[in-house]
């Protein structure tokens, strides 16, 4: 496969060289049929990391030799002035109801407290997606 290969292409030649239907991948996967349906349909350009080892699980590949095809659409990169009012809402300790910059999913949020070397209490946003790669570290 040629690097401009894409993620659609890349998983709709690889199941059907190994025999799958898109129905049978998606049940050897443990993955929602629909979920399939969107990666092959090119509506996903990313995924997850639990669908990425499914995937590579149930195709017989390494989850990098996928994460090598998969690629975020320059509209879906997010704005960095809604990053950091959404780092400012989290500490605030609006955790819930926050929505990923990227696909719109809701995030996953919390404070990390820790403390530094003159013992001083440090507060960190973190959030994750729970559909897309999008994270606060």
């Amino acid at each position: 496969m040629s690097e401009d290969t894409t993620l659609a292409k890349f998983i709709s030649d690889l199941r059907e060289k190994q025999g799958f239907s898109q129905v049978g991948l998606a049940r050897k996967a443990n993955l929602d049929l629909k979920v399939l349906e969107d990666i092959e349909g090119a509506q996903e350009f990313s995924l997850s990391v639990v669908t990425r080892q499914k995937l590579a699980r149930a195709l017989k590949v390494e989850p990098r030799t996928i994460k090598k095809y998969e690629r975020v659409p320059e509209k879906a990169k997010p704005d960095e002035g809604y990053i950091e009012t959404l780092k400012e809402n989290i500490l605030a300790g609006y955790l819930d109801d926050n929505l990923c910059p990227m696909c719109g999913a809701v995030l996953v949020c919390r404070v990390a407290e820790m403390y530094d070397l003159e013992n001083k209490l440090i507060r960190h946003p973190k959030a994750h997606c729970t559909k897309c790669p999008f994270q606060i570290k």
